[in-house]
Parts: C-alpha cells; structure tokens; sequence
C-alpha cells in the first residue's frame, strides 16, 4: 500500500491537487464540475468525477467524498490512497468494475471546514421533491432558540432547555430532534433547505451521465463524526427495503447498520442524498452504504457543530474566537493523527473489496 499519511490534507486546496496528480499519475482523465464560488483561500471549487473503467461497464462502484464539507478530508485521504494503490485499481479492473470517484460533493464546506453547503444545506437533508410538502421536525422548532442560541458560549439556562427534553423523551429522541432534518430554521444546524443545491443538482447530473447504462452500481460515501474514534460503522444507505439491506449485508457483512431499524449510531433522516441514485438510475440494482468513522464522543460533536452555525450567524466575531471555533469544528470530523488515518484506509479498502466482489457475484433470490 502507498504513503497513507501523505494521501490526506490540511486544507482543501492541497487536497484536490493531491487528487488530481493521483488521477494523472494513473493516467486517467478528471471531469470538473466547478463551483460558482471560490474557496476560503481564493482557490477553485469543483467536484470532480474521476472514472476509471470503460464507460459502458456493467458493473460500477461509487466512492464518495465531503457530503457533509468538512468530512472531505477524511475521505479525500481514501480516494487518493485508492488511485494510488496499483494492485486495488488492477483487481477491480480484472473483475471488470469500473470505480467512479466523486472528489467533494460538497467542494464549499470542505474549503470553509463547514459541514453545510454555501447555502447553509446539509446534503444529506436536501434530497426531496420540493413540489410536496416538506416533513416536519416539531422537536427541533421547540429547540430551536436554544440549540443555536443567540450568544456562545451557551448559558446553563440555555443547555437546560435540552437536558429536559432528553430527560421528558430520551437522548435518542433528542438525537433525532437535532440531526433528523428540519426546514424552518435556515441558520440552524441540520437544515435541509426549501430548493435543490448546486451538490444536489451536479451530483444527479453525475449519476445521469455515468450511471445510466451499468446493470449493477455500489457506493461507498465516506462520512464522520459518529461512533468510537477510528472505528467505520457501515450504514444502510438506500430505501427501506429488506430485500436491498440483505444485500447491502451480503457485500459488507451482518454487523451493516440501518436508520430503520434503529441499529445504527444515526437517528432516522430525512431527504436522504443515496436516494438520488435510485431515481437517477432505475435500471440498475443499488447497493450502498455510508462508512461512518468516529472522531470524538458525540457531546462534544454536536457541540463544535452548535458553535460553528453560531459563527456563521455572527460575522462580526473577532478573529481568534472564529479561528478556535472553525479549529474546534475541523477537528470534530477529522482526527489528524497517523493512527487514524491507517484504520481509515484498511477499512475502506476492505470495503471496496467487498463491493467489488459483490457487483460480480450472483444476485440473492428475490
């Protein structure tokens, strides 16, 4: 296997060059989508799409990086660590599956070490038909004012707000009301939005172009910010379908998690990004998963969130208050040790194995 430590980045500049040589050096080609704005150091936004395969290949495997901005460095670490890992991009050629690598869903968050997009959306909230209503968080507008309150750090009357409702319903109940998604508080945390985004629009425009003729298509969208630090949860990405997480389990094994059953770390969500793929690509069976990768305990995640949305909300901070927080933030979904990196990456080269040999295997029954 290459240099682990060297395929990761400090800053989102440095880490689209770094995915750009590896796909040079593998010599394959590189399909920017570019972003309408610059990033935090001036630089070109893009999500860029690196194909490597034939384009009517029947079997194709996605690996997805910064959905959630922030969490790109983390998974730009991996797919340059699997363009440049020779024997990965043979195996998976000699089994006739293309791998599409999709650098930076999110290209604005990751720049600006936010989770959002430049619209203040999470992505993964953001996948609905905006012509219906959207679904309700009632549990979130009761907290809103105090989930991001109007001065930071929060008050003790402020954080008994919350602490009564998780002793009234339970933390999992407040998990939920927090992250689940909501559409009414658009500076607060979890905001799916009222329109599609830029990454919403460009990612369904990617699927059409790149996954309208396989028979087959698996993904893998690297995530973190739950569970033990270093450890990968495999989640269910997909519909509620028990015929599709059987699947989804054959590839990746029992211990696949799922927002439906409540077996996994995440709460229930809404406007869900995997979905896309379905309707981008009726014709071929889905199989997908979210590798969630723990940093630090969830307190204090949901805290450097809660502080980084507040900060957006207050431009006028003075300069070291916002630079401690966007540290706090950066360093709550990316854990910049060597450790770390090395259990990522074994993890998620296990994963693509797996997905590889599932796309060739024979279908489970109906």
């Amino acid at each position: 296997m290459t240099d682990v430590a060297d395929a990761f980045s400090q800053r989102y500049a440095e880490a689209r060059v770094k995915f750009l040589a590896a796909a040079e050096a593998a010599g394959l080609d590189v399909q920017p989508h570019v972003h309408p704005l610059l990033g935090r150091d001036g630089e070109t936004l893009a999500l860029d799409v690196v194909r490597d395969g034939p384009a009517d290949a029947g079997r194709v495997l996605i690996v997805s990086s910064a959905c959630h901005g922030v969490e790109g460095y983390c998974g730009s670490g991996v797919q340059v660590t699997m363009l440049r890992d020779a024997a990965w991009r043979r195996a998976a050629r000699e089994a006739g599956v293309t791998v599409l690598y999709l650098h930076g869903l999110n290209p604005h968050g990751f720049s600006w070490w936010r989770r959002t997009t430049h619209e203040n959306v999470d992505l993964n909230r953001n996948f609905h038909d905006f012509s219906q209503p959207l679904p309700a968080n009632p549990g979130y507008d009761a907290l809103a004012a105090a989930i991001v309150p109007a001065t930071w750090p929060p008050t003790p009357e402020n954080e008994a707000v919350l602490q009564r409702y998780a002793a009234a319903h339970g933390e999992r109940a407040l998990q939920a009301a927090l992250s689940g998604g909501q559409h009414a508080h658009p500076q607060g945390i979890f905001y799916g939005g009222v329109n599609p985004t830029w990454s919403n629009a460009t990612l369904r425009q990617v699927l059409r172009d790149h996954g309208r003729r396989c028979e087959r298509l698996g993904w893998i969208d690297l995530h973190t910010g739950l569970g033990p630090s270093g450890h990968g949860e495999k989640i269910f990405a997909g519909p509620d379908d028990p015929a599709t997480i059987a699947r989804t389990r054959a590839w990746w094994g029992d211990d696949v998690t799922s927002i439906y059953d409540g077996s996994s770390a995440s709460a229930r969500l809404t406007g869900l990004m995997w979905l896309s793929a379905w309707q981008e690509c009726p014709q071929a069976e889905i199989t997908a998963m979210a590798l969630e990768y723990g940093t630090l305990p969830l307190e204090q995640v949901f805290g450097a969130l809660r502080a980084e949305q507040w900060l957006e909300n207050h431009p006028e901070t003075p300069a070291a208050t916002r630079d401690a927080i966007k540290r706090q933030m950066r360093d709550a979904f990316y854990t910049d040790t060597p450790e770390w990196k090395h259990a990522i990456v074994e993890q998620a080269m296990a994963a693509g194995r797996q997905a590889v040999a599932g796309l060739v295997a024979r279908s489970l029954p109906a």
